[in-house]
């Protein structure tokens, strides 16, 4: 369903925006997080993010059109939708604007009366700081962290607090200098959008009167009637453009020593400035480069090449080399945001615990060797791990379950899942009824399952469904691991490499052949105890093969 985005109110003051750049164009993708525009304030040009995912179906105002704050910004959908029923919507709302100039120039002339005999002069130089609508559906906000004091001095481009939106956690960032009066919010509270945040003026003035009044101002009223009569801010608004442009900082860029321009976040400024770091020298790895905080705090300067003159007393010269700093970010792919998903959920919600065994492979060796010596047949120790887990499974059916909320679910079947690498991250293909499947059978739905999830042809039917789950890294040499459950199974079991050392057997130091096992289980449904046998069983099926056979 398509997203209304509207001007938002980037100051506590804002009455209007300009569209100084857009950065996405319309049939553009857009993500949560991502910058739309580059927006002109009555103090400073800001950078607005999307709180929303999809299609960029409409933009309402043009670069360099002034518009309004609430007024339609943009549309952002599903790629196609009719958007028809929304503008047509906008116009309407147009046109009861016109319509009802005159009853707010009238309601503006009794405000201004109200506020004369309510609301409290502000002392020269003072500013009161109302709760900022720092997103276009806020409609109040929760002070996460204050950064400033009261006492403390603060200049224009200061980070005063971290304010909580309906969407996110943003930097609310000073237009004032001057002392810290009062802060009217307190850090954990939240209060409407207009309310009184913070006063800041002239170190030692008296606010209390403000303070008492909840903020209101005799020229904060004035403010809105000029705001609402369209006429006189018409009349007002070349000399104020034009004061703007000429003392107006922009907040969220600067300029390297040739001109070129560069983002950076608020923060990120501040940072550099108190650290001394040169921000033409760091590299963005925000939207379109734009610099943020973790770029600052993690540049290291690149020391220059320094060759120390050498004297008849010295040794070989000192020298410094210097190397080239580089970040790339690659945009995650739709297959790790799901593994993402799926693993942070099962590492989080599930109490896991895992238990470690060593196997004696000398059997299974020998084993497989004959097994594969027969035509067309082929076995690897996989296989006969997919099938001691399958027989095991049937003797400890506690392993073989799945938790919900309200009931342990026992699974009758058991459908073994072998973790398989691909380009994109990890799949799990589902072997199917395993325990009634002979080794070359596992050995062959194993290997077509796998090629189909490499050559991305497996359908989702046979990656759903598992009982249990295997992962196998002793390809790699990997000796002992421990993996992650995939829920909602209750264990999954970690396969090492064969390794060949120095074993003890009946008393003699021999070279042997072990393997590491690993069972990770979720403690909600399996006991230490229970795991600890199905690993027993487990370990003897694999070091006798035979029994595997029958």
């Amino acid at each position: 369903m398509a997203t209304v985005v509207n001007m938002p109110r980037l100051s506590d003051t804002m009455e209007e925006g300009v569209v100084a750049k857009w950065l996405k164009n319309v049939g553009d993708k857009v993500e949560e997080g991502d910058i739309l525009a580059e927006i002109e304030t009555d103090k400073a040009t800001m950078e607005f993010e999307s709180f929303h995912e999809g299609t960029l179906l409409h933009i309402g105002i043009q670069e360099g059109e002034t518009s309004p704050v609430d007024k339609l910004l943009a549309i952002i959908g599903e790629e196609g939708e009719d958007i028809s029923g929304l503008l047509s919507g906008a116009d309407n709302s147009k046109e009861a604007d016109s319509s009802s100039n005159q009853e707010k120039e009238e309601e503006s002339k009794e405000v201004e009366t109200e506020a004369t005999s309510n609301n409290t002069e502000i002392p020269e130089g003072v500013n009161v700081i109302s709760m900022p609508r720092l997103s276009d559906t806020m409609t109040d906000g929760t002070v996460a962290t204050w950064l400033k004091s009261v006492g403390d001095k603060v200049e224009e481009g200061d980070i005063l607090a971290e304010i909580e939106t309906d969407k996110a956690t943003m930097e609310f960032e000073c237009f004032y200098e001057g002392t810290i009066l009062h802060i009217g919010v307190q850090e954990g509270e939240t209060a409407p959008v207009d309310s009184l945040l913070t006063i800041i003026g002239p170190e030692g003035t008296d606010v209390s009167a403000i303070i008492k009044n909840g903020g209101a101002t005799a020229s904060s009223s004035s403010s809105e009637k000029k705001s609402e009569t369209s006429n006189d801010a018409k009349e007002e608004a070349p000399k104020a453009e034009a004061k703007s442009d000429t003392n107006k900082t922009e907040t969220n860029t600067t300029t390297t020593t040739n001109g070129g321009r560069i983002l950076a976040s608020p923060l990120a400024k501040k940072i550099a400035s108190d650290k001394g770091i040169d921000l033409s020298q760091v590299s963005g790895s925000g939207e379109n480069g734009r610099i943020i905080k973790k770029d600052v705090e993690n540049y290291t300067p690149a020391a220059k090449t320094e060759v120390a003159a050498t004297t008849s007393n010295s040794a070989a010269p000192v020298i410094s080399l210097s190397g080239e700093e580089k970040s790339e970010e690659v945009k995650n792919s739709q297959m790790r945001k799901a593994i993402a998903k799926s693993l942070g959920n099962s590492k989080f919600s599930a109490p896991d615990f895992s238990l470690n065994i060593e196997v004696d492979m000398e059997n299974a060796m020998a084993s497989r060797k004959t097994i594969n010596a027969i035509p067309d047949t082929k076995v690897s120790f996989n296989d006969m791990v997919v099938k001691a887990c399958a027989m095991a499974l049937k003797k400890h059916p506690q392993v073989n379950t799945s938790w919900s909320d309200n009931n342990t679910i026992y699974h009758s079947h058991i459908h073994v899942g072998v973790a398989v690498a691909v380009d994109d991250g990890l799949l799990v293909p589902v072997i199917k009824h395993t325990d009634h499947l002979s080794l070359t059978q596992i050995g062959a739905g194993v290997r077509d399952l796998a090629g189909k999830a490499r050559n991305k042809k497996i359908a989702p039917a046979e990656m759903q469904g598992s009982t249990f789950t295997v992962s196998n890294l002793g390809m790699f040499g990997i000796d002992n691991f421990t993996s992650i459950i995939n829920q909602p199974n209750s264990a999954i079991l970690s396969v090492g490499t064969i390794v060949e050392k120095p074993v003890v057997k009946n008393g003699q130091i021999v070279v042997g052949n072990t393997m590491k096992l690993t069972l990770t289980c979720d403690h909600r449904t399996v006991d230490g105890a229970v795991g600890a046998q199905f690993l027993q069983t487990l370990k003897t099926f694999i070091e006798n093969p035979v029994t595997m056979l029958a």
